[in-house]
């Protein structure tokens, strides 16, 4: 019996000791962080130091850019989403090669993106002009699809 409360006590202090430096490593990583939040979920936190997940933009900066009347195309993802998980890595480069700045919306932190944006589901890629919706790509499209996204609508 004794032996059993030892190796009990053993592997609490272990899961302890790793709720610890999981929580010290996440406020770390929470410091810096482009939200303007600190609650976010674990799966954002992950991402935050993510290169294919930079470029993030907040809700009132994307309703204010989008206002401004000139062209923007904006990524709306969720980090849980499967299908922007194998997307994203593949959309990012592209960009870069193409000099096409894409602001990177996170629908699971900032939910009223669905309503306000009508998104169906992620990934979402849509493209802004005069202040309104020009046309979007949805679901992990080819990236052949990106590119003619790209090279008809964005750099046209």
């Amino acid at each position: 019996m004794k032996k059993l409360a030892i190796f009990g006590g053993i592997i609490i202090a272990i899961f302890v000791l790793i709720i610890v430096l999981n929580s010290q490593k996440n406020k770390d990583v929470l410091a810096d962080n482009p939200y303007d939040k600190e609650n976010l979920t674990q799966s954002t936190i992950d991402l935050i130091d993510d290169p294919n997940y930079q470029n993030i933009i907040l809700p009132d900066d994307l309703k204010a850019e989008i206002e401004t009347g000139e062209p923007v195309t904006a990524y709306f993802f969720s980090p849980e989403c499967v299908h922007c998980q194998e997307m994203t890595p593949r959309l990012t480069p592209l960009a870069d090669e193409n000099s096409v700045d894409i602001v990177k919306y996170n629908v699971l932190e900032y939910e009223q993106g669905w309503n306000d944006y009508q998104i169906e589901a992620t990934p979402t890629l849509i493209y802004f002009e005069d202040g309104k919706e020009v046309t979007r790509a949805t679901g992990a499209i080819p990236n052949e699809q990106i590119q003619a996204f790209f090279d008809q609508v964005v750099l046209k």
